[in-house]
């Protein structure tokens, strides 16, 4: 099992401190540092500035929005951010919700799996150097009765296949990653529930093309934080599991609450979510049942933390990132230290 850094969103003041840890991460060796984007700051512009500033870490989109980009454009940003990488970038693909996805892009959330499948067909394509032609349900390419003809790709990548990623939470969405993906970027990743929540749905997926989960490569973002107060180190992170099971979405459609459920949380996820729409986060903070955040997060010291990457590691993941907590760039760094000492420690280094 490797470790990843993710940076999650650029910004708050946060630039120069990004920089140090991806930097950091690079002298310990983590394998990967991912960046995000959500309606604020750009991934690839971040990306392209990480490698540029290091040598040998991956540089990975956790996520691209699929609304954000046309799929021709996507394919020509991972091609270049390969080639100026050095052939070090990993290409993160999702839908992101209902809210940003109408919201933000204007683009209606309509059949996601099948838009989906669509973009990564036509990315795939593209990265491959065929002249591009397309005909489906959401993209025509080119349009028909015009001037447009095929085209292909000027931009030779480093590789000829760039390890591509798709952000993947419910079961139908996770089948189709491993039949169409290298790997799955997940959240709320809990050993435990592995099996029943993701490795099973992404294993029949492998199964529809003739293969299993080896090489396949499983990636969740944990949050940490290393201390021995493990009452306080949880109460860090209720805000953050509340927001996303509680607020995340609306009522009808939020898959992290769904998740949840799918844990064994139906009642503390109605309760959290109950609240938080009506506006009493700290009330759904307080509801976050301690379990969820145990089984989700790596908190305590680092023999605690290292028992805990065992699980991981066991579960079958194969990167494990990290997203320290803290804004005070020491803490994450110190954070950043605290993971690599406890893989070293589980023997997974």
């Amino acid at each position: 099992m490797r470790l990843g850094i993710n940076l999650g969103y650029w910004g708050a003041g946060m630039d120069a401190d990004n920089l140090a840890v991806a930097r950091e991460a690079e002298r310990l060796g983590y394998a990967v540092c991912w960046a995000a984007e959500a309606y604020g700051s750009d991934a690839a512009t971040v990306l392209a500035w990480v490698a540029a500033r290091t040598e040998r870490i991956d540089v990975g989109s956790a996520i691209f929005q699929i609304p954000a980009r046309a799929p021709a454009m996507t394919a020509m940003t991972a091609a270049t951010l390969d080639t100026l990488s050095g052939g070090r970038f990993r290409l993160g693909l999702g839908v992101s919700g209902p809210q940003i996805s109408e919201g933000w892009y204007g683009v209606r959330f309509d059949r996601p799996l099948a838009r989906t499948r669509e973009y990564v067909e036509i990315v795939r394509k593209v990265m491959s150097r065929e002249r591009l032609t397309h005909a489906g349900e959401h993209w025509t390419l080119p349009l028909p009765g015009g001037p447009g003809k095929p085209v292909k790709l000027t931009v030779h990548p480093v590789r000829e296949r760039v390890p591509l990623y798709i952000a993947a939470i419910g079961p139908k969405n996770l089948a189709q990653t491993g039949e169409i993906a290298d790997g799955a970027l997940l959240v709320f990743f809990a050993p435990e529930h592995a099996e029943e929540t993701t490795l099973g749905p992404l294993r029949a997926g492998r199964a529809r093309i003739g293969k299993d989960l080896d090489g396949f490569d499983i990636v969740p973002t944990v949050p940490l934080a290393v201390g021995d107060d493990l009452d306080a180190l949880a109460d860090h992170f209720r805000p953050y599991t509340a927001l996303y099971v509680g607020g995340m979405g609306s009522r009808e459609q939020n898959f992290y609450n769904r998740l949840a459920r799918r844990m064994g949380y139906e009642k503390e996820a109605a309760e959290i979510q109950e609240r938080y729409l009506a506006r009493d986060r700290d009330g759904a903070a307080a509801a976050v049942p301690r379990r969820l955040i145990d089984a989700t997060t790596l908190i305590g010291p680092p023999d605690r933390i290292a028992d805990r990457m065992r699980a991981y590691a066991e579960a079958g993941v194969t990167t494990l990132s990290l997203a320290p907590a803290g804004f005070d760039l020491e803490q994450r760094l110190a954070g950043l230290r605290a993971g690599a000492e406890a893989l070293e420690r589980a023997g997974l280094g």
